[in-house]
């Protein structure tokens, strides 16, 4: 993909548009004449739009932390879309899910039900502080309107503070307070008093080549309570994710210091974990490594243990203040499939070591990747991450930001069998399942390691 002007939202986006240069050559070698067919179905079929059109293969299996597409080619899945936690079909998730289907398959809104029940008391257990109230949604941006909702009725203020170049799903209210150019360009009015703040993003900041990243992060959040101030008290809440998908890291003041702006100026501190709940920090919710506690949390995709759509919005009990308003009356509200998938989710979560599990690899796999930056320190400029929210940050000697290369990265890791993000155009977004071994870890890595020195050999012969 190239950096001109029609791809420059694209290039500032979360995710990755599948429309590059390597994406034509890659195809001609990788897809078989019936997978091709069925892309061309596909595309005759859907409404196409960024981010998704064109697809890239044909799946007809999944399993643990694999991919299998319809021409038999396997990959190692560091994407999963957030959703696949505890690995695709788990088979404690697969079993609650067949035995809820033989029993209570649908639940009417006007009643509830044993697994809604129980999962809404088991998120309350777990959940920091006091957060004690629970709302579930069939998805995440469902859940960040009931989350919007729940502050204007808790606060009677309309107006928010949230981040650019942030991400809370593609609906109208969620566009409106996120950030993204390739979401909300085109969408028309959206909905009113949704201010913004710069990111804590060094490099997502409007003044380039920032010096201190930290530095930069305390400035985004001193700005932040700088608008909250200069608003007088008219903003509701603020929303922002607690860790950027990109991925990106606050250093440990961050929050605390957001949290203490929103506590002087009457804003509710509203934060999106959707991808980054349950475990994948190491930590059940990313929000507990800050030592801080949001008036409301917005969790979703692996709770519904990657095979049911589920997110739940989880506020503090005081803000239980619209017995006679409409905050999310969705039919699925209460779906005793999904909710039976989450109650098996946290279950594998927890019997299984997962938190520890992923805090050990983590950290392993971040001097992995340090190690690769040290052996390619001319295309790898930064290694991000959290657990096992993992990143490289492409850049080339220039300075430029090495989209093509990451790129071709892309192509040639999935034709070694591995598949993963590009954010930002150049960002190497890596999210494996949390049942991942050390050895797919290593594998991993290896296959990327492979990609790096293949381009590189490439590159010198092209200027020899």
């Amino acid at each position: 993909m190239s950096e001109d002007p029609a791809n420059l939202d694209a290039l500032r986006s979360e995710g990755d548009v599948n429309l590059g240069r390597s994406r034509a050559q890659w195809a001609a070698e990788n897809i078989d004449e019936e997978t091709g067919k069925w892309l061309a179905e596909d595309a005759e079929h859907f409404i196409h739009q960024s981010l998704s059109t064109p697809c890239l293969d044909v799946l007809a299996g999944v399993a643990g932390t694999q991919l299998e597409t319809l021409s038999g080619h396997r990959l190692l899945d560091f994407h999963g879309n957030a959703v696949h936690q505890v690995g695709y079909g788990h088979p404690v998730v697969i079993d609650a899910i067949k035995d809820q289907l033989d029993t209570l398959p649908f639940c009417p809104r006007r009643y509830t039900n044993l697994p809604a029940i129980r999962l809404a008391k088991k998120l309350v257990e777990l959940a920091p502080g006091d957060l004690r109230k629970v709302l579930f949604a069939p998805g995440g941006t469902s859940a960040i309107g009931i989350a919007l909702k729940l502050a204007r009725a808790a606060t009677g203020k309309f107006k928010t503070l949230s981040m650019w170049e942030s991400f809370h799903g593609s609906s109208l209210d969620a566009l409106s307070i996120g950030g993204e150019a390739v979401f909300r360009k085109g969408a028309g009015p959206l909905l009113p008093g949704t201010e913004h703040v710069p990111p804590p993003d060094p490099l997502q900041s409007p003044w380039p080549d920032t010096p201190d990243p930290d530095g930069w992060a305390m400035r985004s959040a001193e700005y932040l309570e700088y608008v909250l101030e200069r608003e007088a008290g008219d903003i509701g809440a603020v929303v922002a994710e607690t860790v950027r998908w990109t991925p990106y890291v606050p250093p440990p003041e961050y929050w605390k210091f957001v949290r203490a702006a929103c506590d002087k100026h009457g804003a509710l501190l509203i934060l999106d974990e959707i991808p980054t709940c349950l475990g994948r920090s190491g930590k059940m919710f990313v929000c507990e490594h800050y030592e801080i506690v949001p008036d409301i949390l917005v969790i979703g995709k692996g709770l519904g243990g990657g095979v049911v759509p589920l997110a739940a919005v989880i506020a503090r009990e005081d803000l239980a203040l619209a017995p006679e308003g409409a905050l999310g009356h969705y039919t699925h509200e209460k779906n005793p499939v999904a909710c039976a998938a989450g109650l098996a989710t946290i279950k594998v979560i927890e019997e299984e070591g997962l938190l520890a599990h992923v805090d050990e690899l983590g950290r392993e796999g971040l001097e992995m990747l340090n190690r690769l930056q040290e052996d390619h320190s001319h295309l790898i400029s930064e290694v991000r991450g959290i657990g096992l929210l993992l990143g490289l940050i492409l850049t080339r000697p220039d300075g430029s930001k090495a989209v093509e290369a990451a790129e071709q990265v892309m192509y040639r890791a999935m034709e070694k069998g591995l598949s993963f993000k590009l954010t930002m155009g150049r960002i190497l977004t890596l999210t494996p399942p949390l049942t991942i071994t050390r050895e797919e870890m290593i594998r991993a890595v290896d296959i990327l390691d492979t990609c790096f020195r293949e381009l590189s050999e490439e590159n010198k012969e092209k200027r020899a």
